[in-house]
């Protein structure tokens, strides 16, 4: 029986089993080893990472940090959820310790996963030149010619934030979707060139540079040339399916309803942080909502009477500790 399942290693994940390994409570992460942050290259706007930092070494990082702290981890993904009690249970698919878990309170942590095509050369460029997130990288179309890859309207409203940033903008509406008059007319009125064709594959810029964009190529044969790229399709999935068991509020677009100040469902003894709730959809803000969410455990935990049990690692040697 562990004080706390937390379904989902990404920053929230993590971030909460780093505070509630600090606690001393029994935690179990269960991490399918990748996700959102898996696939970005390089962060550049975390705090004391200026140089930026990849969602694989967070996730390494983040996962010794509370692995030092007596958290433990299983590789597996959730299949489903029940409560019993005021208990609850996780089966898990048994790609790594299969069976089911049972904890005091669970936290979903899940995320969402972007939608696009799987064009050559897209992802080992994605966190490098090309980017999901305005807000985040935003910043990096400054004085560069970027090409906005997407779909419909989900595409131009992404060319338009950019607006901001970058003033030499393309948007090629790769899966021909539909643009409404008033967008159609937004882009052509701020100059930002559109393109409606398919894209055959992502480019890299001929120098040696790690993750570089160079543009695209149509399946016209026509290249189209930029230094940096965004992806806009829409329909992002939300991995929120294997938990509507327990009866948690959603959103129609699947993103979990939580209080604002401790990110409880409105289910007790169920949280949820992260990309999974409603929605900023930022690292640092993942972070955040991960440990916002472990306290407002850790004061559910104080409630039911949760013992201490704090690992204590020292010259090599692991001491437990029960109080």
């Amino acid at each position: 029986m562990y004080d706390c399942i937390i379904v989902g290693g990404g920053f929230a994940g993590l971030q909460a089993a780093i505070q509630l390994g600090r606690y001393g409570h029994r935690v179990k992460v269960v991490d399918k080893g990748y996700g959102r942050s898996t696939l970005c290259r390089s962060y550049r706007n975390l705090i004391g990472w200026p140089d930026g930092v990849s969602g694989q070494e967070l996730r390494r990082l983040g996962q010794l940090q509370a692995q030092r702290l007596g958290v433990e981890f299983v590789q597996d993904e959730a299949l489903a959820a029940a409560r019993d009690g005021e208990t609850f249970e996780v089966a898990l698919y048994g790609g790594g310790s299969g069976g089911v878990l049972k904890g005091r309170t669970l936290l979903i942590a899940t995320g969402i996963a972007d939608r696009y095509p799987a064009l050559p050369g897209l992802e080992e460029r994605l966190g490098y030149s090309v980017y999901v997130c305005p807000d985040c990288d935003g910043y990096e179309t400054v004085g560069r010619r970027t090409i906005v890859m997407g779909a419909g309207e989900a595409g131009s409203g992404m060319a338009l934030a950019l607006k901001y940033w970058c003033d030499d903008l393309v948007y090629v509406n790769h899966e021909r979707k539909a643009i409404g008059s008033a967008h159609r007319g937004k882009l052509e009125e701020l100059g930002i060139a559109y393109v409606e064709a398919e894209i055959a594959e992502v480019l890299g810029n001929g120098s040696s540079e790690e993750g570089a964009f160079g543009g695209v190529r149509l399946t016209t044969g026509e290249t189209i040339q930029g230094e940096r790229g965004f992806i806009a399709f829409g329909g992002n999935r939300v991995h929120s399916d294997w938990a509507v068991s327990l009866g948690i509020e959603r959103m129609e677009n699947k993103h979990i309803v939580t209080d604002p100040r401790t990110k409880m469902t409105q289910v007790p003894g169920v949280w949820a942080a992260g990309d999974i709730g409603v929605h900023a959809e930022q690292s640092v803000i993942a972070m955040g909502e991960g440990s916002q969410a472990a306290i407002w455990i850790h004061k559910e935990l104080l409630k039911r009477g949760a013992r201490r049990h704090i690992q204590v690692e020292a010259q090599g040697c692991a001491v437990t500790r029960s109080r």
